[in-house]
C-alpha cells in the first residue's frame, strides 16, 4: 500500500498581497514541494487585489490593516471558523510557521497540543523595525514576544548562520538549521544589460548608475541612502540614481533625491534588465535576515555597497565582491560609493567576483534542505 504524503501546513503573514522577499521565498518553497509530491496548505491573510497569482492553495485568515499608515500589509486576527476547520480536516504531519502574528501562535498552540512537529522560519528582524516609526522604546517588549515565539519549535529555520549567532545573542535558543535564499540565474545575470535602454532614461553612457531595489519604505534604510547621495553629489562625482521599487515612502524619497529616475514595480525581463543596467548596488539596510536583492545585484555582475549588518554580510565579501560599511555611516559609504565611480576596473572585478559567488545559490538545493527538516522531524 502506497504511503500517503506528506502533509504541510504552512502559516504565512503575507503570501500574496505584497511581493517581498519573505514571500517570494515562500512560493517558490511550496512549489518546490508541490513538485516532490508533498502536500501543502497555505494559511495566510489575504486582499481581494493579491500583488501576484500564489502558488498552491490559500485559504484566507481573518485580518485587519496594518495601524500608522501601514496599511499596505494585514495581520491576522486568530485561527478560527472556517480556517481552523480546514486545518483540522487538513491534519498535516508538520505546522510551518513564518510570522509572529496571532495566527502564527495559535497554530503553534494547536500543534502542541496534537504533538505535531513545529518548524518556524525566520524572515524579517522585526524589532529593528520600530525605530523607524518612533517606536523603539516596545523594543523589550517585541524582544520578549520574539524570544517565547521562536523558542516554541522543533526547528527554527534561519536564512543564514550568522543570524544564528545574532539571535543568540539576543537570547532566543532552538535547534537552528540553514534555509537560504537562491537566485533565478535566468532572470539575473549580466547579459540582461541594455545601454539603449539606459539611454532611453537619459542616463549617459559615461554616467555609473547607483542602484536602489526593493520596496520603498522607511526600514530599508532610505534616509542613509538619501543622505549618501547627498554627499556624493557634493562630492561632483559623475553618477545617476536608478530606484527600482514602489511603496509608502515613494513620495518622500522622490522629494529627497530630485535628480533620481524611479521605474516604480517591474517584474521579469524588465527587472533583470533594469538591475543589470546598473553599474553599483547600494543597499543601508540593517532590517534584513537575507539580503535577496544583493544577491540578486550579485548575479547581475553588479558590486555592492551593502551595511555590515544581517541579510548582507552573508554575502559580501568586503573588498572582493563589494563594500561592507558600518550601518549608518553616510560618509563611509560615500566613499566606497566614490571609488566605484572614479575606478572601472575595480567596479568590474568586484561584479565578476560577485557572479561567481552567486552561483553557488541555488533554489532546488536550498528547498530541499527544508524538505530534509521535515522528514527528519516526522
Amino acid at each position: 500500500m502506497a504511503e500517503r504524503p506528506l502533509r504541510v501546513a504552512l502559516f504565512s503573514g503575507n503570501y500574496n498581497y505584497i511581493r517581498d522577499g519573505a514571500n517570494k521565498a515562500l512560493n517558490r518553497l511550496v512549489d518546490y514541494l508541490l513538485k516532490q509530491g508533498v502536500s501543502v496548505r497555505v494559511y495566510s491573510p489575504t486582499s481581494d487585489q493579491p500583488a501576484f497569482e500564489p502558488v498552491g492553495r490559500v485559504i484566507s485568515l481573518p485580518s485587519l490593516p496594518f495601524p500608522m499608515g501601514r496599511d499596505d500589509y494585514r495581520f491576522s486576527l486568530g485561527l478560527f471558523g472556517e480556517a481552523f476547520r480546514d486545518l483540522k480536516a487538513f491534519a498535516p504531519d508538520i505546522v510551518h510557521v513564518s510570522a509572529p502574528d496571532i495566527a502564527g501562535h495559535r497554530a503553534i498552540s494547536w500543534a502542541r497540543r496534537h504533538g505535531i512537529p513545529i518548524v518556524i522560519s525566520m524572515h524579517t528582524r522585526f524589532e529593528a523595525y520600530l525605530s523607524y516609526y518612533g517606536l523603539g522604546f516596545a523594543k523589550p517588549s517585541m524582544m520578549a514576544v520574539l524570544r517565547r515565539f521562536y523558542s516554541r519549535g522543533n526547528k527554527v529555520l534561519v536564512p543564514s548562520s550568522g543570524m544564528i549567532d545574532h539571535m543568540r545573542q539576543d537570547g532566543i535558543e532552538n535547534r537552528y538549521a540553514v534555509w537560504a535564499r537562491g537566485i533565478n540565474k535566468d532572470s539575473f545575470n549580466p547579459g540582461l544589460r541594455d545601454l539603449a535602454w539606459r539611454r532611453s532614461l537619459g542616463i549617459g553612457d559615461d554616467e555609473v548608475v547607483i542602484g536602489y531595489l526593493g520596496r520603498l519604505v522607511l526600514e530599508k534604510g532610505l534616509d542613509v541612502f538619501a543622505s549618501t547621495v547627498g554627499m556624493l553629489s557634493r562630492r561632483n562625482a559623475r553618477f545617476r540614481v536608478l530606484a527600482v521599487g514602489d511603496g509608502p515612502a515613494h513620495g518622500e524619497l522622490e522629494r529627497e533625491l530630485p535628480g533620481a529616475i524611479f521605474t516604480g514595480y517591474l517584474s521579469g525581463a524588465d527587472l533583470g534588465r533594469a538591475v543589470a543596467s546598473m553599474d553599483v548596488f547600494l543597499n543601508p539596510s540593517v532590517t534584513e535576515s537575507f539580503g535577496n536583492v544583493t544577491l540578486e545585484a550579485m548575479a547581475s555582475g553588479v558590486p555592492v555597497v551593502a551595511a555590515n549588518a544581517t541579510g548582507s554580510d552573508n554575502l559580501v565579501k568586503h573588498g572582493k565582491t563589494g563594500w561592507l560599511v558600518e550601518p549608518g555611516d553616510v560618509a563611509a559609504f560615500a566613499d566606497r560609493l566614490e571609488e566605484y565611480c572614479r575606478d572601472p576596473a575595480l567596479r568590474k572585478s568586484h561584479g565578476s567576483a560577485g557572479l561567481s559567488a552567486s552561483k553557488a545559490y541555488d533554489w532546488d538545493t536550498i528547498n530541499g534542505e527544508v524538505l530534509k527538516v521535515y522528514r527528519a522531524l516526522v
